[in-house]
């Protein structure tokens, strides 16, 4: 199960995928007390065009991949971080398409992106925050080597540098 997934650097033509994802409520959910009142992104046409001009080709300082199954080629979810400046680190973020949730592909994405940031592009340090509700995401975190930093505002601040990575 550890190959199933891959990363795919999407053209324009592929987002389709993202406004998917973006336009759907279940998937959303958690980005609601942002985007009330389902959590969808407004315009999310628009976001890819913006995505596609200030992500794509833009590493180390930023990345963004869709996660792809292998066996049929299906989008599954995406990946991505960004520098930020004012800490230091790298800000990432994770989604798994709700279809597509509770077979794993959480776990597998987040290794694929540590092992892009990490061992390609030499990023120092990631870091994650979100709600302290949301289990899921926390354990997968803590399963990939994240430490946590911190509970702010009922958010938990995870981080994983690139050696305690390199050296688990």
């Amino acid at each position: 199960m550890q190959d199933e997934l891959q990363l795919y650097i999407p053209r324009p033509e592929d987002g389709w995928f993202y406004v998917r994802m973006m336009s759907d409520p279940a998937t959303m959910a958690y980005n609601a007390p942002w985007f009330p009142p389902d959590g969808c992104i407004p315009e999310p046409e628009e976001e890819w065009r913006r995505l596609q001009q200030s992500f794509i080709g833009k590493e180390p300082e930023r990345f963004y991949a869709f996660l792809q199954r292998r066996g049929d080629g299906a989008f599954v979810g995406d990946v991505n971080y960004h520098y930020n400046a004012g800490q230091g680190w790298h800000d990432m973020g994770i989604v798994v398409y709700a279809p597509e949730r509770g077979k794993g592909y959480g776990g597998q994405g987040l290794r694929l992106l540590l092992d892009r940031a990490f061992k390609v592009d030499g990023v120092s340090r990631l870091h994650n925050d979100f709600e302290t509700t949301r289990d899921a995401a926390y354990h997968i975190h803590r399963a990939a080597g994240f430490r946590e930093a911190g509970v702010a505002d009922g958010c938990v601040q995870l981080e994983l540098t690139r050696e305690e990575y390199l050296k688990g």
